[in-house]
C-alpha cells in the first residue's frame, strides 16, 4: 500500500480533493435550498438531476476521449464543474439549480472515468489490488472530509460555493502534470438487459433498488437534516455518518461473503439496515439515535453495492463481465434518479420521517427479494465464485472492470493453489 501512494500520489490527491468538492456541493445544496424556501419536491428533483447527468455521461465519456484525448475531456469537464458551482449562489432559482446539478452530474463523471483511466495505466497485476483499495480510500475520506468544511463559513454566502470550486480546479494539478498516455478506450461487448436479468434476477434487481438508497445519501441526507431541524453543527456529522459507516463495514462483510451464500449476507445486511432506518424514522427526534441509524444504514448498504456486483460475476464467464458491470452500473443509476424524487414526495407527504420510510421500504424490499431467489436456485459453489472486491457507488465503470479483473485474478490464483495443496496430499498419501 505504501508504495501505491508512493508511486501514485498526485493521481490519488487529486481524487481526494474531486471528492472534497463534490462530497461538499451535496450537502452545501441540500442545506442551501431549504433556506431558500425551495420545496423537499424540488430539492429532489435537484439532487435526481446529479444522477441523471451521471447516468448520460457514463455512455458518452468513452467516445469523448477517443475522439479528442484524456487531457483535453478533463481539463474541458473540470472547467464546467467550476463555473456551474460559481453559478449556484448567483442564480437562486429550481430550474436553474436542476440544469446545473445535470451538467455537475455529467462533468464529475467524465472526470472519474478519466482520472481513474490514468490510475489504472499506472498499476501493475501486482498493486492492482492495493491501488483499488487506496483508491476507495481515498474517496471515503474525501467525502467525510468536506461534510466538516460545511461549518466553517456561513452557508447563506457565496464562500461555501468558492471553495468546492477551488478545490475541483487545484485537484487538475497534480493529475495533469503527473500523468503519462494511456492506451485508447476498447469497445466493451455489450449485455442487454434482459440477459442481465436472466443471468442474475438478484443482481439487477438489487442494484437498481440501491440506487434510491445510495441517492438518499448522497444529497438529500442534508435535505432532511435541514428540515428535520438538525442545526449547521449537526448536520455534517449525520452525512458523514453514512461514510464512515461505509468505510468501516466493506472489508469485514467482504470477507464473510467470500465464505458463505452471499444471497444470505445479501438479506441479512439489508434486513439490518431496513431495521436502522426504521429506527431513524420513529426515534427521529434524538440526534443520537440519528447518528447511528446513519452509521448503520451507510456501512450495511454501500458495500451491498460490491456484494451484488460479486453474485452476478459469480454465474458470468470471465469475458462477460465487463457487459454485465456496464449493465448493473445503468440499472443502479436509472434507480440513482429515481430514488431522491420519490424521497422528496414522501418527505412532502409525510415531513421528514419520509426520507426513512423509502429506505426502509427499499431495503426490506431487497431483503424480501432476495430470500425469495434463494428458493429459487441453489447457491453457486464455492469454487466458482469470484472474489470480493470493495468499490463505492461513486466509481465510475473503470473501476468496476479493474475490480472484475482483479476479482478474476485472485479467484484463478486461490484455484491454483487449491489444486497444488491437493496434489501435495495426494503424493503424501501415495
Amino acid at each position: 500500500m505504501l508504495t501505491v501512494f508512493r508511486t501514485s500520489w498526485p493521481l490519488l490527491l487529486g481524487m481526494l480533493l474531486l471528492m472534497l468538492g463534490n462530497g461538499l456541493q451535496g450537502s452545501l445544496l441540500g442545506v442551501r435550498g431549504s433556506t431558500l424556501g425551495f420545496s423537499s419536491v424540488e430539492m429532489s428533483l435537484v439532487m435526481s438531476a446529479y444522477f441523471a447527468g451521471f447516468l448520460v455521461a457514463s455512455r458518452v465519456t468513452p467516445d469523448m476521449i477517443r475522439r479528442v484525448g484524456h487531457v483535453r475531456v478533463f481539463a474541458a469537464l473540470g472547467s464546467f464543474i467550476s463555473a456551474a458551482l460559481l453559478l449556484f449562489p448567483t442564480i437562486q432559482d429550481p430550474i436553474a439549480w436542476i440544469l446545473g446539478r445535470v451538467v455537475i452530474g455529467f462533468c464529475f463523471c467524465g472526470v472519474y472515468v478519466t482520472a481513474e483511466s490514468w490510475l489504472n495505466n499506472a498499476t501493475t497485476n501486482e498493486t492492482r489490488g492495493q491501488t483499488l483499495s487506496a483508491y476507495m480510500i481515498v474517496q471515503m475520506i474525501g467525502i467525510i472530509t468536506a461534510q466538516g468544511l460545511l461549518v466553517v463559513p456561513d452557508p447563506s454566502g457565496y464562500l461555501l460555493f468558492v471553495i468546492p470550486s477551488v478545490l475541483v480546479s487545484i485537484a487538475f494539478a497534480p493529475i495533469l502534470l503527473s500523468i503519462s498516455p494511456t492506451p485508447a478506450f476498447e469497445s466493451t461487448k455489450r449485455m442487454t438487459l434482459k440477459q442481465l436479468y436472466t443471468t442474475s434476477p438478484l443482481g439487477c434487481v438489487g442494484m437498481f433498488l440501491l440506487g434510491s438508497v445510495f441517492a438518499a445519501q448522497f444529497g438529500m441526507a442534508a435535505v432532511y437534516a435541514t428540515e428535520a431541524g438538525l442545526s449547521i453543527n449537526q448536520i455534517p456529522i449525520f452525512t458523514a455518518s453514512f461514510y464512515v459507516g461505509a468505510l468501516l463495514f466493506q472489508y469485514p462483510l467482504g470477507w464473510i461473503s467470500d465464505r458463505m451464500d452471499r444471497r444470505v449476507l445479501i438479506a441479512v445486511t439489508a434486513a439490518v439496515a431496513g431495521l436502522a432506518s426504521l429506527t431513524g424514522m420513529i426515534f427521529g427526534a434524538s440526534f443520537y439515535v440519528l447518528i447511528c441509524a446513519a452509521f448503520l444504514i451507510g456501512g450495511l448498504s454501500n458495500p451491498l453495492y460490491s456484494l451484488l456486483i460479486a453474485y452476478t460475476n459469480d454465474f458470468l464467464e470471465h469475458e462477460d463481465m465487463a457487459a454485465a458491470s456496464a449493465g448493473l452500473l445503468f440499472v443502479n443509476g436509472v434507480g440513482a434518479v429515481m430514488g431522491p424524487v420519490i424521497i422528496g414526495y414522501a418527505m412532502q407527504v409525510f415531513g421528514p420521517p419520509g426520507y426513512f420510510i423509502l429506505l426502509a421500504i427499499v431495503l426490506l424490499l431487497l431483503t424480501v427479494y432476495a430470500f425469495y431467489r434463494m428458493t429459487q436456485r441453489p447457491a453457486p459453489s464455492s469454487d466458482d465464485t469470484m472474489s470480493y472486491q470493495g468499490m463505492m457507488p461513486t466509481a465510475s465503470m473503470v473501476t468496476v472492470e479493474i475490480a472484475s479483473e482483479l476479482a478474476i485474478e485472485t479467484a484463478e490464483a486461490e484455484a491454483d493453489e487449491q489444486a497444488a495443496q491437493d496434489a501435495k496430499t495426494e503424493n503424501t498419501s501415495v
